[in-house]
């Protein structure tokens, strides 16, 4: 298996066993970079967490409606860099939203740091709806951003590594 396919199917498990959401709708913000986090420290909805927002998310297990944020000058666990919307209509299955997720978030994540993903020492995950939360109107790949090494201080846009 090359670093590049096992470099992908970490995301693809990353983001399938560990960051599905769950539980109410949520309003579409494709919105850009912020300085204020959406809580400081404390369990945010996962879906008002905005582009910018850091997260202690790494014990995140299954699917979830909430995630501790804290400011990005603090340690974190991850970033999120990037909003996809869906497309309306049906829910197109699980794979069909993985493959989006993994395909736009690895296309964002090249321009958010600076170097193409297979270059990178970096590594990202995703929120994505489930059937339950599609259903509920929710559309939003959230791409995040995580360092394998652990936690990080500040933002990793431009880290170009």
């Amino acid at each position: 298996m090359t670093t590049k396919t096992s470099r992908l199917l970490l995301a693809i498990t990353l983001g399938a066993a560990t960051f599905a959401l769950a539980g109410c709708s949520l309003l579409p913000n494709a919105g850009g970079g912020t300085d204020t986090p959406s809580g400081e420290g404390d369990n945010t909805d996962v879906f008002t967490i905005k582009v910018g927002d850091c997260l202690n998310d790494g014990g995140v297990e299954g699917e979830v409606s909430e995630v501790p944020t804290v400011d990005c000058s603090e340690q974190h666990d991850s970033e999120a860099y990037a909003s996809i919307i869906m497309d309306d209509g049906d829910f197109p299955g699980d794979q069909a939203v993985e493959d989006q997720a993994v395909a736009d978030c690895t296309s964002e994540f090249n321009t958010f740091v600076g170097v193409d993903y297979q270059d990178s020492a970096l590594d990202f995950a995703y929120y994505y709806p489930t059937e339950e939360s599609w259903a509920n109107g929710d559309r939003e790949i959230l791409c995040l951003i995580v360092d394998p090494e652990g936690q990080v201080t500040g933002s990793l846009e431009s880290a170009g590594r």
